[in-house]
């Protein structure tokens, strides 16, 4: 295979990573999201025993994007890292802290204690998500280069679409947690979380609307994405399914936990969760048309930024082994802890 080929091969194992780590570590950063909406230390208790079996293997994924992008596109790397050090070391940051938090909530020796290290790993959610999202505006927007490095200012990453794009993060992880609650529990914990997930579903959907608009007209390259022939034919079912999709995921929480056949209870509960998958699907979808085939926007796409070709063929060979272990001990947790959690039950 050529260079190119092995370049682009490594730009959708790694576009592919990120998903993962978004869908994976999204629900669980959204139940954080969620605690202040639910109250009493039961009902937080029951939901974080939903994500305790899964959380950490989440994280695997943030990892071997990073180090990915590291190893097969060192000139992105050492691009965007200077442009969005502040919002990555906020989020790392916080994630540590909202591990910490993870594990100390559940040996709080009095309510008072439990209390604070609830708000703590509430806090972690939030400021991990919004750097996320804040990091993610920065590099769509653009990133300022000269030559072969970031010619920026420390505060680039700060703008008003980087802000909005960190709050549609956080309602999106949001919708995520609120609809991985509904199929992990049931009772009047579900119904609670229902409420939540539509209202959750409708911010992101907004945030949706708003990003949307504004994306096309933030560089040249982008708007010939949307509106150019051929590219529009690729981008025009995108918002299509995307309301397809927001149909399904509002019935799906109108029908979620009234199943009369309880054997497929539990995975008719699931289908808003798979709905709001899709939705995060098909907004990474429309970023990737928007952005193909720059890795760093305006100037820089995946093939000048890639490592030698023998180092990327040395390199997929470890991908081609590692990723079916990833991805069979990940399927593996989430079978093993499958069905409904209940109250009392789970982490401790």
């Amino acid at each position: 295979m050529s260079a190119e080929t092995i370049a682009t091969i490594w730009a959708f194992v790694i576009a592919t990573a990120v998903f993962l780590y978004v869908c994976m570590d999204g629900f669980d950063l959204g139940v954080g999201i969620l605690f202040p909406w639910i109250h009493g230390k039961e009902d937080r208790d029951l939901a974080v025993n939903t994500v305790a079996p899964v959380w950490d293997g989440n994280e695997t994924w943030l990892v071997m994007g990073g180090g990915g992008l590291f190893a097969a596109f060192p000139l992105a790397y050492a691009t965007i890292m200077p442009a969005l050090y502040m919002p990555i070391i906020i989020m790392l940051l916080a994630l540590i802290f909202r591990g910490v938090s993870f594990e100390m909530r559940f040996r709080a020796a009095t309510p008072g204690q439990h209390l604070w290290w609830d708000r703590a790993f509430s806090g972690g959610s939030y400021v991990a998500a919004f750097a996320q999202g804040v990091a993610l505006g920065a590099l769509v927007q653009g990133v300022k280069v000269e030559g072969r490095s970031y010619a920026g200012g420390w505060w680039d990453w700060l703008s008003p679409f980087s802000v909005v794009t960190g709050l549609a993060v956080l309602a999106g992880y949001g919708m995520l947690g609120a609809c991985w609650l509904v199929w992990k529990t049931e009772g009047e914990m579900q119904d609670q979380v229902k409420a939540l997930a539509r209202r959750m579903t409708v911010l992101t959907l907004g945030f949706i609307g708003v990003v949307s608009l504004v994306v096309p007209f933030l560089l040249p390259a982008f708007r010939a994405r949307w509106f150019d022939f051929p590219w529009i034919l690729a981008a025009l079912p995108v918002p299509v399914l995307v309301v397809v999709l927001a149909w399904r995921l509002f019935r799906g929480l109108a029908e979620a936990g009234h199943n009369p056949d309880n054997r497929r209870l539990v995975w008719r509960d699931g289908i808003p969760f798979l709905c709001a998958l899709g939705l995060f699907f098909l907004s990474y979808t429309g970023l990737g048309i928007s952005m193909w085939p720059m890795i760093v926007p305006p100037n820089i796409t995946i093939w000048e930024a890639a490592s030698p070709r023998a180092s990327q063929v040395f390199m997929l060979v470890g991908a081609a082994v590692l990723i079916p272990i990833i991805l069979g001990y990940t399927a593996y947790s989430y079978w093993l802890f499958r069905g409904k959690v209940k109250a009392g039950h789970g982490y401790h």
